[in-house]
């Protein structure tokens, strides 16, 4: 009886790359040390907030799009090149 063998080291190597593709995509690239940031509000869709709101306990928790008290974290100077957005809760 014959065992054929496979070859795993172009799987592994296939793997390695896909999880370093995909850890590199979802890294910000704005989040480089000493970076400035700044809080844009109202312009998150729901559920993608990055922090409490005033109905929400902690990121994601944003009801609607747009919701006025959900922020983003974004580079300093983008929220006011956003429509929309406002670097204070926009509270009715």
């Amino acid at each position: 009886m014959s065992v054929k063998t496979v070859n795993k080291s172009p799987l592994m190597l296939a793997a390695a790359m896909a999880t370093a593709i995909t850890v590199a995509s979802t890294a910000p690239a704005y989040a480089a040390e000493g970076a400035e940031m700044e809080h844009c509000y109202g312009i998150t869709k729901a559920g993608m907030n990055d922090c409490k709101t005033a109905n929400g306990s902690c990121a994601g928790t944003a009801k609607m799009d747009h919701q006025q008290d959900a922020f983003i974290i974004v580079p300093a100077g983008t929220c006011a090149k956003i429509a929309g957005g406002s670097l204070e809760p926009m509270m009715k």
